[in-house]
C-alpha cells in the first residue's frame, strides 16, 4: 500500500485535499495531509517564529509518523505550489523513507533559493525582496481578500465560485519566514523518483518543458531522468479543488511509476527549434553588429528593413542563439530575397521576469538597424514571435512613424497565467487601442494550445474593438512553431502571404 503526505501551498492548509485524499483513500491508499505551522487550523503558531525549517520539520513529523504507524509503506511526497519547498528540504532529510517526489503544478527549488523566487507575482516578489532585511524572518503576508485576488497566484480556472469563497475564508496569512528562508539540500534526495503534474491552465505543459530541456542548458537536463515523469491535467492551479478525481488517478499512476519521460536533448535528432526552414532561401550576404545580424539584398542601396524578434523564454546557456535558428535566418533570407534586410538579433529575455530588459534589446537593436547606411531608417517592420509576442506592445501603444507594419506568428499576447505579469505595460491586447492606423499581419496556427489561443482571440477582440488594421494568416493544420514542425504546401502558403502583406505595407 501506498502511503500519500499531501502538502499544500501558500495560505492554504489540508482542507483543500478532502476531496482528492477520499478519493485516494477509496482507491486504497493512505492519504495524508501534513498540517503546516501557522496555515492549518489544527497547528496555530504559537508566537516563535515560523520559516520553512519549521515547515520542513511539519512534513518530517509526518513522514516519521507514518513510517512508525506502517514500516514498509511507499510514501510519496505530494507539494502544491510552496508546498513543494518543505517537501523537497524533509525529502532531502529522510530520502531513506521516501519513495517519490511528486512537484504538483510546482516549480525546481534549488539549494540556497527561498521560495519567494517562485512566487508569480512579480511586483509582489519585488516588493517582498526589497523590503526584507538580512536574516529577517517574522512577519506575514495577507492572503487574498476575494476570490477575484487568487488569480494572482495561479489560475482559478474551473474552480467554483463556492469553492473560492472557501479557499478565501480558510485562508491564512503566510508567514513570511517560509518565504524569505532559503531552502537548504544536502543532494540526499537526488536519487528520489520523481513527477512533475502540470496543470495546463496555468500555462505550462509537457511540450514546453520538453522544449526547455532541447535548448540544451544543463540544470534541466536531469528532467530527462529515467527517474523523472510527468503529467498534465487540463484545468488551473488548484486541480485539488477543480479536478479531484482526476488528480487522484495521477497520484495513484505517479506511485507506480507511471507517466511520460522527455527525452534527452538531441537523442531523437534535432530539437524543433534548430530543424530546417520549411522553404528553400538563397544564401544572402550578412553583417553581425552586436547582437544583431543584418541579411542583406543585393542592392546596395537603402532598402526597407523587417526585424525579426524571437520568443522565449530562452534559457541562457543555450547554443546557438535564437539570432542563428534556421527559423529566423529562413524568414530574414526570404525577405533579403525579396529585396529588404532581414534582420535577426538576440534580446535577454531568459526568464518571465526579463521582458523589461529584453524590450530594452529590442529597442536598441531597431536603432542599430535604422542607423545602418543599408536601410531606409523611415520604412521598418517589427515581427514577433510566440513569447516574443508580448514584447509588441510597447509599439501597438505608441507606433512611431518609420514603423510601417507590425506582424506576429503564433504568438503570446497576454501573459500566461503563472508568469506574474500584473502591470500593464506587456499587454497588447490593452495596447492595440494606440495602435491608430498601424498595420498588424497575425498568423494564426490552427493547433495552438488553448491557453496561447486565448491570448489570441482576446487580442483580436479588443482590435476589433477599436477598428485596427489587422490582417489575420490562418494556418489551420500548423502547430505553435509550424516552420520546423509542420513543413506542409499550407505552412509555406501561410509563410508567403504573410511576408507578401508585410512587405507590400513596407513599401506603399
Amino acid at each position: 500500500m501506498t502511503a500519500f503526505i499531501l502538502v499544500s501551498g501558500v495560505f492554504t492548509g489540508a482542507h483543500v485535499w478532502q476531496e482528492t485524499a477520499a478519493r485516494l483513500a477509496a482507491a486504497g491508499a493512505e492519504a495524508h495531509t501534513a498540517a503546516l505551522t501557522g496555515l492549518d487550523a489544527s497547528r496555530p503558531a504559537t508566537g516563535s517564529r515560523v520559516d520553512l525549517e519549521t515547515h520542513i520539520a511539519d512534513v518530517v513529523g509526518t513522514i516519521d509518523a507514518v513510517a512508525a504507524a506502517a514500516p514498509g509503506r511507499d510514501v510519496v511526497l505530494v507539494g502544491h505550489d510552496y508546498g513543494i519547498h518543505p517537501v523537497l528540504g524533509a525529502a532531502d532529510r529522510r530520502a531513506e523513507r521516501v519513495a517519490r517526489v511528486v512537484h504538483l503544478d510546482a516549480g525546481m527549488p534549488r539549494d540556497g533559493v527561498p521560495a519567494l523566487a517562485a512566487i508569480p507575482d512579480q511586483e509582489l516578489r519585488a516588493r517582498l525582496a526589497g523590503c526584507a532585511a538580512p536574516g529577517r524572518t517574522d512577519g506575514e503576508l495577507a492572503p487574498p481578500a476575494d476570490r477575484d485576488a487568487w488569480q494572482r497566484w495561479g489560475s482559478t480556472a474551473e474552480v467554483s465560485d463556492a469553492a473560492l469563497d472557501r479557499l478565501t475564508a480558510l485562508a491564512a496569512p503566510q508567514p513570511l519566514g517560509t518565504l524569505l528562508q532559503p531552502l537548504r539540500l544536502t543532494g540526499a534526495a537526488a536519487a528520489v523518483p520523481t513527477t512533475g503534474v502540470l496543470c495546463t491552465g496555468n500555462g505550462v505543459s509537457i511540450e514546453m518543458v520538453q522544449k526547455l530541456v532541447d535548448f540544451g542548458d544543463p540544470a534541466l537536463q536531469a528532467l530527462a531522468g529515467p527517474s523523472v515523469t510527468f503529467f498534465e491535467l487540463p484545468t488551473g492551479h488548484w486541480p485539488m479543488l477543480s479536478r479531484p478525481a482526476d488528480l487522484a488517478g495521477v497520484l495513484l499512476r505517479a506511485a507506480a511509476g507511471e507517466g511520460h519521460r522527455l527525452t534527452p536533448a538531441g537523442q531523437a535528432g534535432p530539437p524543433a527549434h534548430l530543424r530546417p526552414f520549411l522553404l528553400e532561401v538563397p544564401e544572402c550576404p550578412r553583417e553581425r553588429r552586436d547582437h544583431v545580424d543584418l541579411h542583406l539584398p543585393g542592392t546596395g542601396d537603402p532598402r526597407p528593413a523587417v526585424v525579426f524578434v524571437h520568443g522565449g523564454p530562452v534559457p541562457a546557456g543555450t547554443r546557438p542563439t535564437p539570432r542563428d535558428w534556421p527559423t529566423l535566418v529562413g524568414y530574414a533570407r526570404y525577405a533579403a530575397g525579396q529585396g529588404v534586410v532581414g534582420v535577426t538579433l538576440d534580446h535577454r529575455l531568459h526568464d518571465v521576469t526579463h521582458y523589461g530588459r529584453a524590450a530594452a534589446d529590442v529597442a536598441a537593436a531597431v536603432e542599430l538597424v535604422r542607423d545602418h547606411p543599408r536601410v531606409d531608417p523611415d520604412r521598418v517592420a517589427l515581427w514577433f514571435f510566440s513569447g516574443g509576442g508580448l514584447l509588441a506592445a510597447d509599439w501597438l501603444a505608441a507606433p512611431p512613424a518609420w514603423l510601417r507594419c507590425l506582424a506576429a506568428t503564433y504568438p503570446i499576447l497576454a501573459p500566461l497565467p503563472n508568469w506574474g505579469l500584473t502591470g500593464h505595460r506587456f499587454r497588447p491586447a490593452d495596447a492595440v487601442a494606440g495602435a491608430g492606423a498601424l498595420p498588424v499581419v497575425l498568423t494564426r496556427a490552427g493547433l495552438e494550445t488553448p491557453e496561447i489561443a486565448a491570448t489570441v482571440e482576446e487580442f483580436l477582440a479588443a482590435a476589433g474593438r477599436c477598428a485596427a488594421d489587422v490582417e489575420v494568416v490562418d494556418v489551420p493544420h500548423g502547430r505553435h512553431g509550424f516552420e520546423t514542425l509542420d513543413p506542409t504546401d499550407e505552412s509555406r502558403e501561410a509563410v508567403r502571404r504573410a511576408m507578401r502583406s508585410v512587405l507590400a505595407r513596407l513599401t506603399a
